[in-house]
């Protein structure tokens, strides 16, 4: 592996190394360890509710928190409405360095509510959903996604021109499908 800085929009990462976010895993104790003693160039927030934000939810409050944190700092957020998304990235700007949208997360109990990765069922949502918080925000706004629902479904060059071509600084592909979850096959 070749380590070498990175920029994403206007900001400049030390380094290409990354801590995921990982929902009940990058909790603010986790990454400021990680960035003692791994240096990543970016750590990111748990996934975050864009509902939750909007309907000002103490507990998702919690997961913002950074205090003590190197910079810079990612926020994920997850969601399926439009105008939410929006809301919950003006809400989030002045704390996050970068908001990165979650399209991969293969959970049944967000998949449900047509988050995460059920996202790459419907390409002209991901592209209203993308372009609603670039307009909302003046930090760089990247996108995770799965390559695809399924075998049958394999769509990951389709949406990440949609993602790009709705102003998304970069793009990260998860190389499995939605119903690989987090197998190694």
């Amino acid at each position: 592996m070749h380590i070498h800085k990175l920029k994403i929009g206007d900001i400049e990462l030390e380094n290409n190394i990354m801590l995921a976010p990982m929902a009940g895993i990058t909790d603010l104790p986790f990454r400021i360890i990680c960035e003692k003693y791994s240096k990543p160039g970016l750590v990111y927030t748990e996934m975050i509710s864009s509902k939750a934000l909007f309907y000002n939810d103490e507990k998702t409050k919690k997961l913002m928190n950074t205090d003590g944190e190197k910079r810079p700092i990612a926020f994920q957020i997850f969601g399926s409405d439009v105008k939410v998304m929006g809301e919950a990235a003006k809400m989030i700007s002045d704390d996050a360095d970068i908001i990165d949208i979650n399209m991969g997360c293969p959970a049944p109990k967000v998949v449900k509510n047509g988050d995460g990765s059920k996202l790459l069922q419907n390409p002209s949502r991901i592209e209203e959903i993308v372009k609603e918080v670039v307009k909302n925000t003046d930090r760089p706004v990247t996108v995770k996604m799965r390559k695809g629902w399924d075998k049958e479904n394999i769509n990951a060059v389709e949406v990440a021109k949609i993602i790009e071509s709705a102003g998304a600084s970069a793009i990260t592909i998860h190389g499995r499908t939605r119903d690989q979850y987090y197998s190694r096959t």
